[in-house]
C-alpha cells in the first residue's frame, strides 16, 4: 500500500488509508458529502481504538495572534490530520487550502 519508511506517522496513516479504501469508500462509494464519509471514518476508526476529534479547531497565528481558526475534518492520535474532499478530483485550490492548513499547525 504506502511505504511506510516515507511517513511520519506511518502506522496511523496506514490505518486511516485501510478504513477510507477499504471499509469507507467499499460501503458507500461515490457522490456523498464530505460530512457523511467524514462520520463513517470518525466511527471505523473509533471502533479500531483511535483517538478521532471530528471538526478540530485549529488556529491560524499571525506572528503571536491568532487571526482566525479552520477546523479539521479528522484529526487522528492528536498527530495526522485528515482533511476530505468529495470530488472527482484534486485542484489547486483544494491543494493550496491543505498546505495552509498543515502550515498553521
Amino acid at each position: 500500500m504506502v511505504q511506510k519508511n516515507k511517513l511520519k506517522h506511518a502506522d496511523i496513516t496506514e490505518k486511516i488509508l485501510h478504513v477510507f479504501f477499504k471499509k469507507v469508500y467499499h460501503q458507500l462509494g461515490y457522490g456523498f458529502l464530505e460530512k457523511v464519509y467524514e462520520n463513517a471514518m470518525a466511527l471505523e476508526l473509533r471502533q479500531m481504538g483511535l483517538k478521532v476529534e471530528q471538526q478540530a479547531p485549529i488556529n491560524v497565528y499571525y506572528g503571536n495572534a491568532i487571526v482566525g481558526v479552520y477546523y479539521a475534518d479528522l484529526v487522528v492520535q492528536d498527530a495526522v490530520l485528515v482533511e476530505l474532499k468529495a470530488a472527482k478530483t484534486i485542484d489547486p485550490a483544494h491543494e493550496a487550502q491543505l498546505l495552509n492548513y498543515l502550515r498553521a499547525t
